[in-house]
Order: C-alpha cells, then sequence, then structure tokens
C-alpha cells in the first residue's frame, strides 16, 4: 500500500472511530411503556427504538405489564444507570412523582409519552395527540352512522363506556365524545338507557376487554332485554372487541338483530377487520410512527440544548403545571376509508387487513 493509499486509510479509519465514538456519547434514552397487551404500544416502542436509534442514541426500552410497582420499580432503574432522558408512558400518571424527582436532580428531563404525567413539576415535555379531539370524532362517527346528521331524528338507545380512570388521556376522550353527545342526550335524540354517565360509572379500570365485556353483558342483561341498544361509545378497540362479543352472545349481528354503531381507538388490527367486516364502526387511527418522531426530535432537542418543537402551551396542566406539548391529528377510519388511511399510508400491509 503507497503512502497516499495509507493515509487515506488511516484518515477514514479515525472518521469511522469518531462516528462510532459520537454515536456512542450521545447516550441512552430509557424508554418506558405499559404493556405488550395492546398491540398499539408494541409499535410505540418498535418505532422509538427505530426512530432513535437511526439518531445515534442507545435504547433501554421496558414494559411493565401494566404492573405500576414495576414500571416504577423500571423507571428508578434508569435514573440509577444514569440515561439521558426518559420517554414514559405511564401506566398510572400519578404514581410516579418520587422518582421524576430524583431523575430530575440527576438532571436527567423527561417526556410524557402519550399519557400525561401528572401531579410532579418534573414533566419536561408532552408528546401526544389531541385526545380531546380523539374523543369528539369518535362520538361524530356515532352521530354519522345514526344517520342523525343525514335527517334522521331517533330516538336512538346509546351506552358509554370510557377508559381507564388512572390514565388522564381517559377524561378527554370522554369529555371530547361529550361535548358532541350530550346535548342530543339532552334533546331526547340519544337515551342512555342505564342511565349510567360520567367517569366515575362508566370508566373501564387498566383498559381491560374482558371488564367491558362484562359489564356490557350486565347493561343487557338489565336494560335490553325488550330494547334495542342503536350505539355504544367505545374509546379504545380492545374495549371494542370485548362490547363486541357481549353483544354477539345475545344474537346482535344476526340477520334479526342489526349490531350497534361502535367507535373504538388505535386501529388494531382484529378492529380494523371487525370494521371492514361490519362489526366495529369506527376507529381512530393514531400514528404512532408520527408519534415517535415527535417525541424522539423532544429528546434529541433537549440534548443538543435547543428548544423542542411545541404546538400547545394551555391544554394540558398536571395539577402542577402546564405542560409544554406537541399534538397530533388523529383520523378518524370507517369501511369506506380503511384502505386510505392504513394501507396507502404503509402503516398496514393490505395482506395484515384480510
Amino acid at each position: 500500500m503507497g503512502i497516499k493509499a495509507l493515509a487515506t486509510a488511516v484518515a477514514l479509519g479515525v472518521l469511522a472511530w469518531a462516528s462510532a465514538a459520537n454515536a456512542e456519547d450521545k447516550g441512552t434514552i430509557g424508554i418506558a411503556m405499559p404493556t405488550k397487551s395492546s398491540a398499539r404500544w408494541i409499535a410505540d416502542g418498535d418505532n422509538m427504538v427505530k426512530t432513535l436509534q437511526a439518531k445515534g442514541y442507545k435504547t433501554d426500552l421496558q414494559y411493565a405489564d401494566n404492573d405500576i410497582p414495576t414500571q416504577l420499580s423500571q423507571v428508578e432503574n434508569m435514573i440509577t444507570k444514569g440515561e439521558k432522558v426518559l420517554v414514559i408512558a405511564a401506566i398510572d400518571g400519578t404514581t410516579l412523582s418520587d422518582a421524576l424527582q430524583k431523575a430530575a436532580d440527576a438532571g436527567i428531563k423527561v417526556v410524557s409519552y402519550d399519557r400525561l404525567i401528572v401531579g410532579s413539576k418534573n414533566v419536561d415535555y408532552y408528546a401526544t395527540f389531541d385526545n380531546f379531539q380523539v374523543g369528539v370524532q369518535q362520538a361524530t362517527t356515532i352521530v354519522h352512522g345514526l344517520g342523525l346528521d343525514a335527517g334522521k331524528t331517533g330516538p336512538f338507545n346509546v351506552e358509554l363506556f370510557g377508559g381507564s380512570a388512572d390514565d388522564n388521556n381517559a377524561f378527554f376522550f370522554y369529555n371530547g365524545a361529550m361535548s358532541v353527545l350530550q346535548p342530543l342526550i339532552d334533546k331526547g335524540t340519544l337515551v342512555v338507557q342505564s342511565k349510567q354517565m360520567g367517569m366515575d360509572k362508566v370508566a373501564t379500570l387498566r383498559w381491560e376487554a374482558a371488564t367491558a365485556q362484562s359489564r356490557m353483558e350486565n347493561l343487557l342483561s338489565a336494560y335490553y332485554t325488550k330494547k334495542h341498544v342503536d350505539a355504544v361509545l367505545s374509546p379504545y378497540d380492545g374495549l371494542s372487541i370485548g362490547i363486541i362479543s357481549a353483544l354477539k352472545s345475545v344474537g346482535y349481528g344476526t340477520s334479526g338483530t342489526a349490531m350497534p354503531v361502535i367507535s373504538g381507538q388505535d386501529a388494531e388490527i382484529p378492529s380494523v377487520k371487525s370494521i371492514m367486516a361490519h362489526e366495529q364502526y369506527s376507529t381512530i387511527f393514531k400514528d404512532t410512527r408520527e408519534l415517535a418522531k415527535v417525541a424522539a426530535n423532544m429528546v434529541d432537542a433537549v440534548i443538543s440544548g435547543k428548544q423542542p418543537e411545541i404546538n400547545d402551551t394551555k391544554t394540558y396542566n398536571n395539577k402542577v403545571k402546564i405542560v409544554p406539548s406537541y399534538l397530533l391529528k388523529p383520523v378518524p377510519v370507517m369501511a369506506e376509508n380503511v384502505n386510505s388511511a392504513l394501507v396507502d399510508t404503509g402503516y398496514y400491509k393490505a395482506d395484515q387487513l384480510k
């Protein structure tokens, strides 16, 4: 090898070493996700890892199986290991205050991911979707499915389901939906036969499908032996699947008994298939690829000493402070736009929905 070639090789080697060193110097980002029992959280975790690693960071992705002490322990271990930034999708947004104080004391910034962490001043940024709008869209698809926007007048029977009361988002979903449904209930266009309204009555702990199925079964036996359920507000696809199971068990979805208009959220594959089969009526698509990009950009900005991109400084009060947030736009999905919303965008392959 000539001197010139040797010098070039050495230079390239130095550059490669420097590049590797720089990537290593960027450090490790802790990612705390709630559970693998929901396909969306698996997608969130995978997208966060992929996006951060592409930016040169190492990642420490942990799932807590919806167990609060497990997630708390995972977060505390991330702090002990000195990870640069924590990205946390909390199981219970009220239980992390002491851990986040330790993070702040160690100079570790915190990005609250999708679910707002409440009761702590040490939540630096929040990456999420416009959760009130999610609820508005869910209710609007119910109005559309019942034909109220096409001149039908009802009355129609509706039952309401909420998410887990320890998830701050559940209140935004419910309040957004009720901003559309409550005026119709007040007019008598929609009737809640059970009279079960308000998150204190309709919440579903841990977003469990089995809990929603059991409650739907109880509603049917108590209030609908001689009446028909025309619509069900469901805030999440997993709950919708449980609700549908309860309805099918008493004959809904047969030729003589129409399936109610049922909403959902997260565009999980079983529910998308259910929509295509005209069982579940709608879901709300939240593109986790875009949410991961927003959260990763927040991380990168924080570590670089820059100001992360923010588009909301008013909405999300975590009971201690207004948390600077970036809100993404959700997309309602019904049978007619499954392909354009989910396949054409590359989120799913067509074969996955067969």
